[in-house]
């Protein structure tokens, strides 16, 4: 019997808002932008990139690029992205390291 193997696309498992939120935070703990760019691509695939792009007002082509970890997204596509994927950027204080 052959081992049938495929290629895991954790956009497949994004089925919840909750899974979502989760996710994003994970990603927005890394603190990489171009990580966290990628992330919103891959939820970006688990709700429709098509429907995202017309919301946005981009091509899906010119979504997928900045959304690649690739790509270099401004400031206001990611706000607007995560926007129409429900997602707030809310500002906290950092904790702090080392508190006494």
């Amino acid at each position: 019997m052959a081992l049938e193997i495929r290629r895991f696309d954790i956009a497949e498992h994004l089925n919840s808002d909750e899974d979502i939120q989760q996710f994003m935070i994970a990603a927005f703990e890394d603190g990489d932008p171009a990580f966290i760019a990628k992330c919103l691509g891959i939820v970006a695939r688990a709700q429709n990139m098509s429907k995202l792009a017309r919301d946005v007002g981009m091509s899906r082509a010119a979504l997928y690029k900045a959304l690649s970890g690739e790509g270099n997204p401004e400031f206001a596509t990611i706000l607007k992205v995560m926007k129409a994927l429900g997602l707030e950027l809310t500002p906290v204080l950092a904790k702090a390291e080392n508190a006494a």
